[in-house]
């Protein structure tokens, strides 16, 4: 067997295979939403893409290192001169040597038409959050049934009897939502939508309390008022006649990430703006 050819095959073929994972883990959504909404393609997960393009990486690297020592001799001559002497800034060194600086600074600077690349990357994974719906706060589908749903004021006996009544018995309330999902091959999202809605426990409206979590859940600012105001069982019209009393126009198609941008404050600004309305 030829190893150098060998080499440079492994090289060309790791690296073909990269730039598929590269783009596969630049469309997938958001780790949240991909976890919470077992998204998979090809029957792989976001962390099997991930993981799969982290080795090719590394033997890309292996493989480039044997092509550059197999390949030494024609490597140097790229870097001599019309007068056969070794020069490192030759103009082709120095040619990719710009380029690679001018991609480097405009990415930081955000000069197109490198911020379209970043800006499309989030466009699209915003879409698949829109898609796929956000988990209630980041690796839900990590917590203990119990624990779930002590965040999420639900009542655990109800909800692990409208699992079972649903074909999806939990074995204990120490099992995970990511463990029952897999179980009966579903998603963790899946299996919140068997129990999420019959099974609320109303929260206390004694003085001092309070229907929003302490701090906002990730993705809060993706969505629209309409969509938080149902899914933390607040009055829409009393939450944007307060923000309208503070100078703030909003409206339930409106993203809190688009109602704040119009206030020129932050999503976490509104989110402390809205408990503080529905508080009163």
């Amino acid at each position: 067997m030829n190893i150098r050819k060998a080499t440079s095959l492994t090289a060309a073929l790791s690296f073909v295979l990269m730039v598929l994972t590269s783009i596969v883990l630049y469309i997938v959504p958001h780790g949240r939403v991909a976890y919470w909404a077992n998204w998979k393609l090809w029957g792989l997960s976001k962390t099997d893409w991930g993981d799969i393009h982290i080795n090719l990486g590394l033997l890309f690297l292996i493989a480039l290192f044997l092509h550059i020592y197999y390949n030494w001799k024609p490597l140097i001559a790229y870097l001599k001169n019309k007068a056969k002497q070794l020069t490192v800034f030759t103009p082709e060194f120095n040619a990719a040597l710009l380029i690679t600086i001018a991609c480097v600074v405009c990415t930081y600077f955000s000069v197109p038409p490198f911020s379209w690349v970043i800006t499309l990357n989030g466009q699209i994974k915003d879409s698949g959050t829109a898609k796929y719906g956000e988990p209630p706060y980041g690796h839900a589908e990590l917590s203990s049934l119990q624990i779930f749903a002590k965040k999420m004021n639900l009542d655990l006996d109800k909800s692990m009897q409208m699992l079972e009544a649903a074909g999806y018995p939990a074995a204990n309330a120490d099992m995970t939502l990511q463990a029952i999902a897999d179980q009966y091959n579903r998603s963790p999202q899946q299996i919140y939508e068997i129990f999420k809605t019959a099974a609320m426990v109303l929260p206390s409206t004694g003085e001092g309390s309070s229907l929003l979590p302490e701090d906002p859940q990730p993705g809060t600012g993706n969505l629209t008022l309409d969509q938080f105001c149902t899914r933390h069982g607040l009055d829409m019209a009393k939450v944007i006649q307060g923000l309208a009393g503070k100078g703030i126009e909003a409206s339930g198609e409106l993203t809190l990430k688009e109602i704040a941008s119009r206030s020129q404050s932050s999503p976490t600004d509104i989110y402390e703006r809205i408990k503080a309305i529905v508080q009163k």
